[in-house]
Formats: structure tokens, sequence, C-alpha cells
């Protein structure tokens, strides 16, 4: 157990849909959006629990890569040097199917579909890492 004070070089974070476990492993930094606006949580970050927003959710892992994942809906929990993302749907950049998600928001717009445009929206935002 590190002592009051100490510097943390990671924490470990598990992402998790409702239907499976989407990545799990050590990062420096990740970025999510909450309720209250985008959030980012380091090693040593105060405890927190919130509602999660559709939107990329951004790992800087601790070998020095970026994993990016489009995340509807669930709750984020970081204690103990431990973030849990729990979302209702949870999908992996390098998983989405571009042209499928274009095709799903030019659907969503003729239909005016507001939520399913911002799922689209948020899908091809993970595939592009723009945010």
């Amino acid at each position: 157990m590190p002592t009051v004070g100490a510097v943390l070089a990671e924490l470990h974070v598990e992402l998790v849909a409702a239907d499976r476990s989407v990545w799990s492993g050590e990062a420096t930094l990740v970025v999510a959006r909450t309720e209250s606006g985008d959030i980012g949580i380091m090693p040593g970050h105060q405890p927190l629990l919130g509602v999660l927003q559709s939107g990329p959710v951004t790992i800087r892992t601790s070998e020095g890569g970026t994993v990016v994942a489009a995340v509807h809906d669930g709750f984020i929990s970081f204690a103990d040097n431990k973030l849990s993302i729990l979302a209702e749907i949870a999908e992996l950049a390098d998983e989405i199917d571009v042209a499928r998600a274009e095709r799903a928001l030019e659907r969503a717009q003729s239909d005016t579909d507001a939520a399913a445009e911002r799922r689209a929206e948020v899908r091809l935002a993970a595939t592009t890492g723009v945010h």
C-alpha cells in the first residue's frame, strides 16, 4: 500500500459493457464524458462515482499506447487506484465498422432520431480519435 503523498504511476482499468468485458489493463490516464462534462482520471485521483454520457473514452496505457472506445451510457467509479467503467454499450474503436456507422448516422438524421444520431456520432468519433 503506497504511503500518503506517494506518486502512483498507473491505475487499473476495467471497461465493461452489459454483454462483455471490453478492455482491462493498466493505464496512466483515462478521459471519459460524464453528466458534469469530460473528466480525466490519473493515478491517485480522488474517489468518484459518476454517470457516463455517450462519448468516446480514451485510455492511455502504461505501455504508451492509446485505446479508444465508443461508450453509451453507464457509470464510472474510481477508488483505490481502480477505475471501473460500466457501460450499457461499449465498442473499441478498431471493432467499429465505419461504413455501417456512417449509414446509421444518415438514417438517424433523415428520421430525426437524436439518440440514434448521437450514438452514430460517438462511434465515428471513436474511430477517428476526434472528440
